[in-house]
């Protein structure tokens, strides 16, 4: 089959088949491209129901089963930190693992206004110029749920979800009671019948809408698309301003695959780092990195975890993510976010990777022992605080030019960052969490978060998108200012990561840079 690939004349090549790489991919395709995915993972088998194993550390078998294999490492705040991310790495990437919740930005999220000041002047792109793609992201990810309340905006494409079960009615009411606003989160699935939901696992069947079922699969239906997996993109060869090549290593041999366009879809840790790693007389440091942008205003959201106990009488058959809402996510004045179901139970899993997490911040990382004694404590725990279902609020980051993706010039195909929690947003972290309290008021909840806690599953601004070359690396179209050929449809675009979970963005804004790399080719 790489015979066949290498000889092959493709229109473009897609690193990553994720929420990015599968949409604009299934996009190009459908509008004639041949279209070429590149995948770190393996393809995966279709019926295979794998589950999220947050606690996994053997990197063979965290690549089998489509988790990221490699520890990543950075410092956060000065002090180092060595973890695996929640991040997939297989057909589908992370977004085959996660629950589907594609929620819809507000306006303020990209809108500068005199009411809502945006922390960077807003986003080259208008909501209102976005509105369309998110109508058609929608439609494609078959979002089902309920509009929420406090919106005056339209939600179309958006099918109504299942009766809502006792235990998440139950939380509806209690929320409804204390003046909140809640509403069934927006979710990609099919609801096809017995749809088990698969939430925080991979979904046998064509029913949760993800990278790979609603992007990668259609595309290669077409024809005219085709997977190389366990390829892992190590360089960009090319001249100035253009891209000739893309390098791979397959199987311990090296590649060389050409393609009149390359898109960079392998998230905003990887495709920073791949930029920098392709460096060349013309490019000393690193391609379309000119101006030292590449890998810089890395932000995350910080999260706001908590468990809340909805009573004996409030049944649950298992795992919810149906309830979120909306009341905080602009709350006097300051920029907080959503408030949602996670999707998960407070198990023993979840405890123990909580705990962990707090040794590996603490001076005792250094003693094996004390890591694995975590373990009792949260078979305790789980057994005494069992029944609880977690929640989180999501705070949004704003952009700092000094948090950035690092290239580890002695393993260039490592992850590495350096990123700061500044004082701003510490500083919203205490009115947000008492906002939360507030609203769950007579419901038992416990906060897990003491220290301020980024969610590295969301990585976002590391190639931002802008109309200056000197402060951004893309155009508002995706494109690289110094690469006509190289265009971005990660998370790595986002000017700000918004108070919602980038997946919706994501699909939206690469079904638009879809359409102008078409039209770009007309």
């Amino acid at each position: 089959m790489i015979d066949q690939t290498l000889a092959r004349d493709w229109d473009v090549i897609v690193i990553g088949t994720g929420m990015g790489g599968g949409t604009i991919g299934r996009c190009l395709a459908e509008a004639g491209k041949t279209v070429l995915f590149l995948e770190k993972g393996h393809a995966g088998q279709r019926t295979e129901e794998t589950p999220i194993n947050i606690g996994m550390a053997d990197p063979v078998a965290r690549a089998v089963r489509g988790y990221w294999p490699d520890p990543i490492e950075g410092q956060v705040d000065g002090k180092p930190r060595r973890f695996f991310a929640p991040l997939g790495s297989g057909a589908g990437g992370s977004s085959v693992f996660y629950a589907a919740t594609l929620e819809r930005p507000e306006s303020h999220d990209l809108d500068d206004s005199p009411e809502r000041p945006h922390p960077s002047g807003g986003w080259p792109v208008s909501y209102d110029e976005m509105t369309p793609w998110f109508d058609k992201a929608q439609e494609m990810y078959r979002l089902h749920g309920e509009p929420d309340p406090l919106s005056d905006r339209p939600t179309p494409s958006l099918a109504p979800p299942p009766p809502v079960g006792e235990g998440d009615a139950a939380i509806i009411e209690r929320l409804r009671a204390n003046g909140i606003h809640p509403y069934r989160l927006h979710t990609a699935l099919s609801y096809l019948p017995g749809c088990a939901e698969c939430l925080g696992r991979k979904c046998p069947r064509p029913c949760k809408m993800d990278g790979r079922s609603a992007g990668l699969e259609p595309a290669l239906a077409t024809g005219r698309a085709a997977l190389l997996d366990r390829c892992e993109v190590t360089a960009l060869r090319g001249r100035p301003g253009h891209i000739d090549e893309v390098e791979v290593l397959r199987d311990g041999q090296t590649y060389l695959i050409a393609a009149k366009q390359v898109v960079l879809a392998a998230g905003a840790y990887s495709s920073p780092r791949l930029l920098l790693a392709s460096s060349a007389p013309h490019w000393p440091n690193g391609c379309a990195n000119g101006n030292d942008q590449v890998g810089r205003y890395l932000m995350f959201h910080l999260d706001e975890r908590f468990a809340l106990w909805p009573g004996k009488s409030a049944r649950f058959a298992g795992a919810s993510k149906a309830v979120g809402f909306r009341d905080l996510y602009y709350h006097k004045g300051k920029r907080f976010g959503m408030v949602q179901a996670m999707g998960v139970d407070f198990s023993y899993g979840e405890i123990a990777f909580h705990l962990k997490s707090l040794v590996e911040r603490s001076a005792l990382r250094r003693f094996r022992l004390v890591r694995e004694l975590t373990r009792v404590p949260a078979l305790v725990a789980s057994w005494l605080l069992g029944g609880a279902k977690l929640y989180v609020g999501l705070l949004e980051d704003f952009p700092m030019p000094e948090n950035r993706i690092l290239l580890d010039k002695a393993n260039p195909r490592a992850i590495r960052f350096d990123y700061t929690i500044g004082p701003e947003l510490r500083s919203r972290r205490k009115p947000y969490r008492k906002a939360i309290k507030a609203a769950f008021r007579g419901q038992r909840m416990m906060f897990l978060t003491r220290a301020a806690d980024p969610n590295f599953g969301h990585p976002c601004g590391t190639l931002r998108m802008g109309d200056d070359p000197s402060t951004s690396v893309v155009d508002r179209n995706c494109r690289a200012h110094e690469v006509d050929n190289l265009w971005v449809a990660d998370a790595s675009f986002m000017p700000t990561s918004m108070g919602v979970n980038p997946s919706l963005t994501i699909a939206a804004n690469a079904i638009r840079v879809a359409t102008c790399i078409v039209e770009d080719q007309k």
